[in-house]
């Protein structure tokens, strides 16, 4: 009995090796033959049978393409390509009327004469900046251009009030409703006793730029003492607000060529003068036609009662008739230079 137990023991242990073996042929059998079967269900390309569409029954793998359905390689055709600027047009027209929507309230609440134009949107390129003629001084071609005006055509003007002296709270709130864009050239010794007011500007998207330390009348500094003046304010309101300034305004708008030299070496990239001054009751013209033009700069300056015949938002209120009864809007420097 024991024998004939070892030899079932032993025959089970061979029939559990054989039985494995066995089951992965079938498993093999049963694959080829499926294989087999999808190799049949395929159309005959090289003859006889239908050839794949498009190939001209020559083979040659790749996926199968119908005459009427193409995989897209090149994105979105044209007639989509085409509807999606359509939309973004119609999106951005829509915010530009909501804008102004916003704007003509802002408008009648502020007292002005009319609504401010809106502004086309930035350049994608800026314009190439070159000194005005007349402007220039001797090795001038590699220094910052000196400019009172952009070239653009668009029927735009720029902003830009000067030193820092009034800070009227008023004109941030006009400015931020009207979403009128200016630029602020700043003079540390007039904002140093409230540079927060112009960190209050900076977060409302106006630019901060470069207007001296003290205001002096620079030609007639040495290189020395100019580059302090220039380079000091660029470490100030880099200190002050954590960016230095690519635009200088020299005091008077008088400079010479050790002013742009010693722009330069602080980070200057160009030196907007003026076209024309405005106050709270006239304007100054530059140009002999006493008018606007495309891409004029325009100067005011932080004033109030005390100086002029009225506050800030009464400038803004003239300056801004001036502009829009010519067809002008306002737009940022900082886009264009």
């Amino acid at each position: 009995m024991q024998l004939v137990r070892q030899n079932e023991e032993k025959a089970a242990k061979t029939w559990k090796r054989h039985s494995g073996v066995r089951a992965r042929a079938i498993v093999a059998v049963l694959l080829i033959a499926a294989l087999g079967s999808a190799c049949a269900a395929e159309p005959d390309d090289r003859g006889g049978g239908a050839g794949r569409s498009g190939d001209g029954g020559g083979g040659g793998g790749g996926p199968v393409e119908s005459a009427t359905e193409k995989p897209d390689r090149g994105g979105p055709g044209p007639g989509v390509e085409a509807a999606r600027k359509a939309d973004a047009a119609k999106k951005a027209a829509a915010a530009v009327t909501k804008s102004q929507a916003l704007r003509a309230v802002a408008a009648k609440k502020w007292k002005l004469a009319k609504t401010p134009l809106a502004a086309p949107p930035p350049p994608a390129v800026k314009p190439k900046i070159t000194t005005r003629k007349g402007f220039e001084v001797t090795g001038g071609a590699t220094l910052p251009p000196v400019i009172t005006n952009v070239p653009t055509k668009e029927k735009v003007v720029f902003l830009t009030i000067d030193d820092g002296s009034e800070k009227d709270p008023e004109l941030l709130r006009m400015m931020a409703e009207l979403k009128i864009p200016y630029s602020a050239f700043l003079s540390d010794y007039v904002i140093r006793d409230d540079y927060a007011y112009f960190k209050k500007m900076q977060a409302r998207g106006v630019s901060l730029q470069n207007h001296t330390l003290t205001h002096p009348y620079l030609p007639g500094l040495s290189y020395e003492k100019q580059k302090k003046e220039i380079c000091g304010q660029q470490d100030k309101i880099k200190k002050r607000y954590g960016k230095r300034p690519e635009l200088f305004r020299p005091p008077y708008g008088n400079y010479n060529a050790d002013t742009l030299r010693a722009a330069k070496t602080c980070g200057v990239k160009a030196v907007p003068l003026w076209s024309s001054e405005a106050f709270p009751d006239h304007m100054e013209w530059r140009e002999w036609d006493r008018d606007l033009h495309p891409g004029d700069i325009v100067l005011t300056h932080f004033r109030g009662d005390e100086e002029w015949k009225g506050s800030m938002p009464d400038m803004i209120r003239y300056v801004m008739k001036k502009i829009t009864d010519k067809g002008y809007a306002v737009a940022k420097l900082e886009d264009y230079v």
